[in-house]
């Protein structure tokens, strides 16, 4: 009885430790997912401002509008008309500019959004195939942006992904070896049955089968108890905190997360059950 109870002690810690070793990898890949989100996002939100010669007409300005909405990497476009550039500059304002200046000194433009690719240098390269377009018509006088918060928010996802990339580095190296020091364990409770084993002339792949076999399936239920961890402290945050974690958008990829820590869970089980078996096997 005791050594039941002893071995159901063995099992439990076994799993226990792979599930809450994936579920810091799942609360990582999570993060990970909403900070790209969140950049991307911000990214797409800035506004390019085209500007315009003060001359142009609402003709020309249009026909542009309609040509800069047509390209790929274009997500929506404004046309702001000197009329409209006045009216909202008088409601920040919050007086009348032109009555004060006798005319509208300000130009037409055209408010361009773009679709951020994946790789910054992607969206640099469209921004400055862009540009160079924008130079071929006379009536354009240049495009502006807020670089320096652009160059923030690429730094900031920058640090924050190598940062979360070499924590779950670290973090697999340590459930490899937790695994390891499991499985070993695990061996040397059974080393009179692999030594008997040996003796009739089994080979190590047939002694390492159970072994791995076993490792496989507590990875796998590890990761389903690191996947319902990250649910349930996901659902419990977006509670507390009413940040909407738990929307249909962000459920496809919390399943592709959960795949990712039961596929992990089983890979790094059985490898470290391979590499353990063998080198214990070879040693004795």
């Amino acid at each position: 009885m005791k050594n039941k109870v002893n071995l159901w002690g063995s099992h439990g810690t076994t799993i226990l430790g792979i599930a809450l070793v994936l579920f810091m990898l799942g609360l990582l890949l999570t993060i990970e997912y909403h900070s790209y989100r969140i950049t991307h996002d911000t990214q797409e939100r800035i506004t390019y401002k085209v500007d315009l010669a003060p001359d142009v007409t609402d003709q020309q300005a249009l026909a542009l509008k309609a040509e800069v909405m047509a390209m790929p990497a274009v997500k929506h476009v404004d046309y702001i008309s000197k009329a409209k550039a006045a009216e909202i500059f008088s409601e920040e304002l919050g007086e009348d500019f032109i009555g004060f200046a006798g005319y509208n000194p300000l130009y037409p433009s055209l408010m361009v959004n773009f679709n951020v690719a994946l790789l910054p240098s992607e969206t640099d390269a469209t921004l400055d195939l862009f540009c160079q377009q924008m130079r071929h018509y006379d009536f354009v006088t240049g495009v502006a942006y807020q670089e320096n918060v652009v160059d923030e928010l690429r730094e900031v996802f920058y640090k924050l992904s190598w940062f979360l990339i070499v924590f779950v580095a670290l973090l697999l190296i340590i459930t490899i070896l937790l695994i390891s020091s499991l499985i070993r364990i695990a061996i040397f409770s059974r080393r009179d049955t692999i030594a008997t084993m040996r003796l009739v002339g089994a080979t190590t792949r047939f002694i390492a089968r159970p072994f791995v076999l076993r490792s496989l399936a507590y990875g796998a239920l590890g990761g389903v108890i690191a996947s319902i961890l990250t649910f349930l402290t996901l659902w419990i945050f977006s509670n507390q905190f009413d940040a909407a974690l738990i929307a249909t958008s962000h459920l496809p990829w919390y399943a592709a997360i959960d795949g990712v820590l039961i596929l992990v869970g089983m890979l790094i089980a059985w490898l470290a059950t391979t590499i353990t078996v063998r080198l214990y096997i070879h040693k004795h």
